[in-house]
């Protein structure tokens, strides 16, 4: 799955502290930092559990690719 910084995440079950599904790309690599669409709390998940966690990813297509 291509996941970018920038991207938000739709999750499959919502976020504990504020009921948010939609969490965005902070840092991408072995483990991805993501920040809660909702309260803006920032964790850390390894891409393997994250994986199985994503419903859908929305992406800004209009951003300019580097």
């Amino acid at each position: 799955m291509d996941i970018r910084v920038g991207d938000v995440l739709v999750m499959k079950k919502p976020h504990p502290g504020c009921g948010s599904t939609r969490m965005k790309v902070m840092r991408v690599g072995a483990d991805f930092r993501l920040t809660c669409a909702g309260c803006g709390h920032s964790f850390m998940i390894p891409r393997s559990k994250c994986g199985k966690k994503i419903k859908s990813v929305l992406r800004d297509e209009n951003a300019t690719e580097e």
